[in-house]
């Protein structure tokens, strides 16, 4: 497990983040945000006010990535890029997570390396990541700019034959007193402007199913999820959009087995594949596609034989 409780002696007498920054090699922003999420601990109680003094003996809550042997796909100077299985978290959800990309990223980096971006734990595919601060924040922002043209795979229910220009604004509501309702995002009018192009591929008459590819204008939570949903071509083995509170409660409290899965969604994981990002970067332009046979890993989720 990467987060380790470690017991630590502060000499002489100063505040917290002072001795995070000092001792421990930490930003003041690393620090001071470390102390508020509750990884200071005094007498075994959370002291989370950065600048309270502390002496003595103390516990810091300390990640320390551990590698399970995932490469990165395609390695720079100034980033690498992972192509991350389905199931894969990008960050650890809290200390008790075991295992999560910034494990891999951190272990063979570094601890300046950091992820640039998003994508669901389900969705697999690429992910790109700096190697240092700068880059990072110039990767960043350039997802922020819209400067990032990002393709993804996706297998949807139902054929679809034309282009479409999925224009619908989403909303996540996060006033809502329902758990289940805060996770789901909705095409609102009184969301924020989302946009996406859908190409489709190829049509498989006997599953009814259509290949196609996804290019997200913007970055929006469960963007081409909700927007496939939206169209009407949701993508298969897709848990949340399209099923009932019912089954999404199952699948939120990991009672949803496979098989069931597989009967109500079309296949055992979510079939969305990051496949392309496209970027310049430092004067030097970059176009990485991911070399995973998508088709085959559909059918063997949708448990379909194709020879």
């Amino acid at each position: 497990m990467p987060f380790v409780l470690k017991k630590i002696f502060v000499e002489e007498k100063q505040r917290a983040f002072v001795f995070l920054v000092r001792e421990l090699g930490y930003t003041q922003k690393e620090a001071q945000r470390f102390i508020a999420k509750g990884r200071l601990l005094i007498n075994g109680e959370v002291m989370d006010v950065s600048s309270k003094e502390i002496e003595g003996e103390i516990e810091f809550i300390s990640f320390e990535p551990i590698t399970k042997g995932l490469k990165a796909f395609v390695e720079y100077e100034s980033f690498v890029v992972f192509d991350k299985p389905s199931g894969m978290l990008i960050h650890p959800q809290n200390r008790y997570t075991p295992y999560s990309l910034i494990d891999e990223l951190k272990a063979q980096y570094g601890i300046d390396a950091n992820i640039a971006h998003r994508i669901d734990q389900e969705t697999s595919g690429l992910v790109l990541c700096g190697r240092d601060k700068k880059s990072e924040i110039d990767l960043k922002m350039m997802f922020q700019e819209r400067e990032m043209k990002k393709k993804y795979l996706a297998m949807v229910h139902g054929e679809l034959k034309d282009m479409l220009e999925i224009d619908a604004p989403l909303l996540r509501y996060d006033d809502e007193k329902s758990a289940l309702i805060r996770m789901v995002v909705k095409v609102d009018k009184n969301g924020k402007k989302s946009l996406t192009h859908v190409k489709p591929l190829k049509y498989f008459p006997d599953s009814n199913t259509t290949l196609v590819e996804c290019s997200p204008h913007t970055g929006r939570q469960h963007q081409i999820r909700v927007h496939m949903f939206h169209v009407k071509h949701p993508i298969v083995g897709d848990p949340v959009y399209g099923q009932s509170e019912a089954n999404i409660v199952k699948y939120l409290d990991r009672e949803l087995d496979r098989e069931t899965r597989v009967g109500i969604s079309g296949a055992r994981r979510l079939l969305l594949h990051a496949s392309e990002l496209k970027f310049e970067l430092y004067g030097k332009e970059y176009q990485i596609k991911s070399n995973v046979d998508f088709e085959k890993v559909c059918f063997e989720n949708m448990q379909i034989d194709k020879k």
